[in-house]
C-alpha cells in the first residue's frame, strides 16, 4: 500500500513547479464559497499531493498543493499521458466531461457524500465517472452504481489536543472553565436551534460551562439567527453562549481546541466533518444520529448518539459529561484514539490513491 509522505501544508507551491508533462492529478473547486465540501477537500488534497504531482483549480485553495490557472488547464489539451480529474460536485463533473470530450485525457473520479435520492442530472453525470468513492455506506447506495466506500478523514497533526486545555479555554475571554461548542452554519439543518434550546436549559445549572457556536448566519437565515440571538437574549446568556460568525480556518482550530464537549446536532447531513474535528482534538461527543455519525462513533463509548432534532435527548445526554469534566475528558480520550485508527487524513488519502493507481 501506498504511504503518505512528508506533510508541506505549510509551504505555499506554484504551478511552476510542476510541468504539463509530469501532472498526474487535477483537484477542481469550482465553488466560491467556502463550504463543507470545500474544507473536506483542503484537508486531503495537499496529503494527496505529497505522492503525486497534483495541482488545485479553483478557489480557496490550501498551502501544500499547486494552483492551476486556466492558462495552464488550456495546455494540457492532447496530451499523451492521462490526468486524473476528482470532482466533489455536479459543476465538476459536467466540466470535466467537457474537458474530456474536447480532448483532455482525463480520467473522471467523482466523491459523493449525500445521503438522499439523487436529481437525474446527478444520476446521468455519476454513471458517466470512471469512478465513484462514496463516504459512507448510505451515500453509496444512494448512486445506484459501484462505489468504493472511503471515510473522510481528518489531519490529526493540526487537529489535536491542546497541551493545556484549560489555558487554551481561557485566550477565549468566555467566563467559566470550560466550553460546550456546536459548528457549522446557523441554519434548521444543522439543527442550531436544538444545540441553543439545550443550553439555555443547562448552562444556567452548570456555571463553569460558556457555549460557542462557530459558524455564519447567512442572509437567507436572518430571521431564523435573529430567533436565536432573542431565545438567548431572553435566557441572560448572552455572554455565555456566543455565535462567532464565519472565522478563518486557523481560529476554528483554536476554537476547537478549547472545548471540553462538542455537540453534534444535525438533523440531516452528508458526512458530518466537524464530529471527526472534534473526536481528533479531544473533545467529548454527543452526535444526532444523522451523517456519518453512526459510522464514527462508538456509541456510549467514543460519544453518545442520540435523535436528530430532539431538545430533550440531547440535554440528558450532555448533562453527565457537563457534571463530570474528568468523564468528558476519558470520553475525548477514547475518541481521539477512534479517529487515529479509523479516520485520519493518511488514512483516507492513501485508499483514494488506490483509486488514482487502478485508473492510470
Amino acid at each position: 500500500m501506498l504511504r503518505i509522505a512528508v506533510r508541506e501544508t505549510e509551504r505555499d507551491v506554484g504551478m511552476e513547479n510542476i510541468s504539463a508533462d509530469n501532472l498526474q492529478l487535477i483537484v477542481p473547486n469550482l465553488h466560491r464559497r467556502y463550504s463543507g465540501v470545500t474544507a473536506t477537500n483542503r484537508m486531503v488534497a495537499p496529503k494527496l499531493a505529497t505522492c503525486f504531482h497534483a495541482v488545485w483549480f479553483g478557489p480557496n485553495a490550501p498551502n501544500g498543493i499547486a494552483r492551476m490557472r486556466l492558462s495552464h488547464l488550456l495546455k494540457l489539451w492532447r496530451r499523451g499521458t492521462l490526468l486524473i480529474w476528482h470532482a466533489r460536485r455536479n459543476n465538476e463533473m459536467i466540466a470535466g466531461l467537457v474537458l474530456q470530450s474536447l480532448g483532455w485525457p482525463l480520467r473522471l473520479v467523482f466523491t459523493s457524500a449525500a445521503q438522499r435520492h439523487h436529481s437525474w442530472i446527478t444520476r446521468w453525470l455519476v454513471r458517466r465517472m470512471d469512478a465513484i468513492i462514496a463516504t459512507n455506506d448510505i451515500s453509496a447506495s444512494f448512486l445506484k452504481r459501484d462505489a468504493s466506500v472511503i471515510p473522510h478523514g481528518v489531519d490529526t497533526e493540526y487537529y489535536s489536543p491542546p497541551r493545556d486545555r484549560a489555558a487554551a479555554f481561557a485566550q477565549s475571554g468566555l467566563p467559566g472553565r470550560y466550553a460546550i461548542g456546536c459548528f457549522g452554519r446557523v441554519r434548521p439543518q444543522k439543527g442550531s436551534d436544538v444545540f441553543v434550546q439545550a443550553m439555555c436549559r443547562l448552562l444556567p445549572r452548570f456555571p463553569d460551562f460558556s457555549a460557542v457556536m462557530v459558524g455564519a448566519i447567512t442572509p437567507e437565515q436572518s430571521a431564523f439567527g435573529s430567533d436565536l440571538h432573542r431565545r438567548i437574549e431572553a435566557a441572560g446568556l448572552q455572554s455565555r453562549l456566543i455565535i462567532t460568525g464565519e472565522l478563518p480556518v486557523e481560529d476554528v482550530q483554536r476554537w476547537y481546541q478549547r472545548l471540553t464537549i462538542y455537540a453534534f446536532t444535525s438533523r440531516n447531513e452528508g458526512f458530518g466533518l466537524t464530529l471527526i474535528d472534534a473526536m481528533a482534538v479531544g473533545a467529548s461527543l454527543v452526535a444526532s444520529r444523522a451523517g456519518a455519525a453512526e459510522l464514527v462513533v462508538e456509541d456510549g463509548v467514543t460519544g453518545v448518539l442520540v435523535p436528530p432534532g430532539d431538545v430533550d435527548a440531547l440535554v440528558a445526554a450532555l448533562e453527565p459529561l457537563m457534571r463530570d469534566p474528568q468523564l468528558a475528558a476519558d470520553m475525548g480520550a477514547r475518541g481521539r484514539a477512534r479517529v487515529l485508527e479509523k479516520f485520519s487524513i493518511d488514512v483516507e488519502a492513501n485508499r483514494i490513491a488506490e483509486i488514482y493507481r487502478a485508473l492510470v
